[in-house]
């Protein structure tokens, strides 16, 4: 057993480490690329940016993962590429893909939505039978939309909050480093070999992101795009239905479907602050602008570096307090929790909502005579 722990911390040390080199390698070429190819991002006044920059590190961070990934599977006899294993793999290309076209050519919504049900059905349907969907919330008509609204809604959310050098690069960095300490944390001699894959594919994007981060921390010389939000999102929306559902199994108890909820809850948090404060103010939802938390904390500190850092902090305390409440598994603790950081975030979002902002005419809805 004791040789069998040292070759599994050396398997974890060497994927995350190979992650993170090489991303870390191949985003300066899709830098050079971006550049030739035209393939960047121009300034606006929706945007923090002052000059043009590259528009392909989320196709860098993906290609890196979907390849750790591949090689997580090969460097051990018993990981196959099996249904689940090859659905995930097909969602995290076709969402790179559609991140790609629509930060290339532009994408109407409602084709960009089509395109996120997708990715999500082909994960959905791949890792879970219909007597697994059945049993999750009483029937498959009510899991699948429930799930659907999960990971469109967070796909969209990471999407949004892709506004400010660093943020979910480096968000995202330590959330996956927050899976892999749940499937550390959920590990027995009956699951073993499925919570190591699960610990080397959330090293694998924590590597990947981490690796991205150097080139896209302000000032950035990179950005993701909607490939790598997109993406992003997936990754983490796709990691916290498993984890609800290991965790759920684990104690016995579908309260702790909200585990991935409380994990999640700044990239929630944001959207909802968003949301609520444009439709209160009669501007455009679904449109870009310079009123998201990482805005408005940047406008009262005036620094984008420690704004960064304020969010990775913040990460950082909820993916501890989630780790923590799983491994005591109480319900009442977790939703304790989870209340604590609602009210948390309610009363820090009625703060910001004091924070004067800069609203872009793309935002200003024309009033009818």
């Amino acid at each position: 057993m004791e040789k069998s722990m040292d070759f599994r911390v050396y398997e974890y040390l060497s994927v995350f480490i190979m992650a993170w080199l090489f991303v870390y390698g191949l985003t300066p070429l899709m830098m050079k690329l971006a550049n030739k190819i035209n393939f960047v991002d121009k300034p606006e006044a929706r945007k923090m940016h002052l000059k043009t920059v590259p528009l392909m590190g989320g196709i860098s961070v993906g290609i890196g993962f979907i390849l750790l990934c591949v090689y997580d599977v090969v460097i051990s006899s018993g990981r196959y590429f099996d249904r689940p294993m090859l659905g995930y793999l097909l969602g995290s290309i076709l969402i790179v893909i559609i991140g790609a076209i629509d930060d290339r050519r532009g994408m109407q919504p409602l084709v960009k939505m089509f395109g996120q049900i997708l990715v999500s059905l082909i994960f959905i349907f791949s890792n879970f039978k219909i007597i697994e969907l059945d049993q999750m919330f009483g029937s498959m008509f009510i899991s699948i939309p429930i799930m659907l609204l999960w990971m469109v809604g967070l796909m969209n959310a990471l999407n949004f909050l892709d506004n400010m050098d660093g943020i979910i690069s480096g968000m995202a960095g330590i959330l996956g480093l927050g899976f892999f300490a749940f499937a550390l944390s959920n590990t027995n001699p009956s699951n073993e070999n499925a919570m190591a894959l699960i610990a080397l594919i959330s090293l694998s994007f924590a590597g990947s992101t981490f690796g991205f981060l150097p080139y896209n921390f302000n000032p950035a010389k990179i950005f993701l795009g909607d490939a790598g939000s997109m993406f992003i999102g997936y990754f983490l929306s796709s990691m916290g239905i498993l984890v609800a559902q290991y965790a759920g199994n684990r104690h016995n108890d579908k309260f702790f479907y909200l585990l991935p909820v409380l994990l999640l809850s700044y990239a929630i948090f944001d959207i909802s602050l968003v949301s609520i404060t444009r439709r209160r103010d009669g501007r455009h939802v679904m449109q870009g602008g310079k009123d998201h938390s990482t805005h408005r904390i940047n406008n009262v500190l005036g620094s984008v570096k420690v704004t960064a850092g304020i969010v990775y902090i913040l990460n950082i305390l909820i993916v501890l307090t989630s780790i923590i409440v799983f491994n005591i598994g109480s319900r009442e603790l977790l939703i304790a929790c989870t209340l604590l950081f609602m009210v948390f975030f309610a009363l820090f979002g009625r703060k910001l909502d004091q924070v004067p902002i800069v609203v872009p005419e793309n935002q200003k809805k024309v009033k009818k005579a």
